[in-house]
Order: C-alpha cells, then structure tokens, then sequence
C-alpha cells in the first residue's frame, strides 16, 4: 500500500509489515529449535527411543534407578540393567564382553540373562551350551518367543531341524505367523542357517 506523506511516495505501510513478518520469523526459531530439541531421538524427552537401551561409554552401562550409565562392576547394576547390558552387547557381537556383563547378575536364573548367555555362548560357537541355557530359561519362562526363536536357530545350526519346527510351532501359539521372531525362525528353517 502506497502512503503518500509530504508529497513522497512511501511504502511506510508495507515495510512495517515486511518487518513484522521478520520479527515474527525470527522469534519462532527459538520455539521450533526447542519442539525439535524436544522431539529428536537424541534429546531432551528421548520420546523415540522410549524403551530402548541407552548408549554409554565401553565399560559402563545404563542404570534405569539412577537415570545416567554406571560402571559396569558386580553390584553396581539391577540384574535387569545387566541383562539389557548384555543383551545390547551381545546384539552388537560383543559376545565376550556380554558373557562377562551377564555373569555379574546376582539371579542366576533370570531367563533374560540366561537367553543371553545362551545367545552369546551359540554365536562363540558353543551351540550345545546356547542350547541348554535357552532351556533353562525356558524352564522359567516358557512364553519367551525370543528365546525360542534362539533355541530354534540353534538347532537350525547343528542340523536339527525337526526340533527347530517343535518351536516354530511352539512360538506361532504364543504370537502367530506375523511376529518378528516367527519370521526369523521360519526363514532359518527354509534357509538352513541361524538368522540371529
């Protein structure tokens, strides 16, 4: 809009809001770097990695009591932050450094810290061992697909493949044909080698 003021022409109307718009433009930034601080995996709520195990140094580990990563020492840790501590490791294909972490559990018979011992020892090459602690944490927990999963690509690994469809069937009854841990085992079965 043209305002004519003492005989100029003057754009007085339409530079003012020229200038709002910036002025608005640049404080919003400050509240769109905040709602994305808030949002992004790696910041403030951690609302994307809710659930998921926190990243820490080597030789520490996530305490969920204490809310920051701890030193990795027996009876620093709950043995639930051990075991996603080894289970985290172990998935990583740290398989010693899980084994170790693992142990310090005061619960021996913690069918996550069993699973994972069993996971890590199968992926050392110790299948028989993987084998029989994936029992024993069956033993406890026998609702536990991912450990039969496991057990199935253990038994997938030395040939056994009659026992591996025992629990392809085993985790279909407790979660279908869809479920992540069914797919694996299916695809080991028809490939003939350990997925996991």
């Amino acid at each position: 809009m043209w305002v004519t003021t003492n005989g100029s022409n003057t754009m007085t109307s339409a530079k003012s809001s020229q200038r709002n718009r910036r002025l608005s433009a640049i404080l919003a930034l400050p509240l769109v770097a905040l709602a994305v601080t808030w949002t992004s995996p790696s910041y403030a709520f951690d609302f994307w990695n809710w659930g998921k195990p926190k990243k820490c140094p080597s030789g520490t580990a996530w305490s969920k009591e204490e809310k920051k990563c701890v030193a990795i020492k027996k009876g620093s840790l709950s043995d639930e932050d051990l075991a996603r501590a080894g289970r985290a490791l172990a998935l990583e294909g740290h398989y010693r450094d899980a084994i170790k972490v693992l142990a310090m559990a005061s619960n021996d018979n913690d069918p996550a810290v069993l699973t994972y011992l069993g996971y890590s020892q199968r992926k050392l090459g110790n299948v028989d061992l993987g084998i029989s602690l994936y029992k024993k944490a069956l033993d406890i927990d026998p609702d536990n697909v991912d450990t039969r999963e496991y057990l199935g690509e253990g038994y997938v690994s030395k040939g056994e493949l009659d026992l591996a469809w025992l629990e392809l069937v085993e985790i279909e009854k407790r979660c279908g044909t869809t479920c992540v841990e069914y797919r694996a085992l299916e695809k080991a079965l028809q490939s003939g080698s350990a997925q996991y």
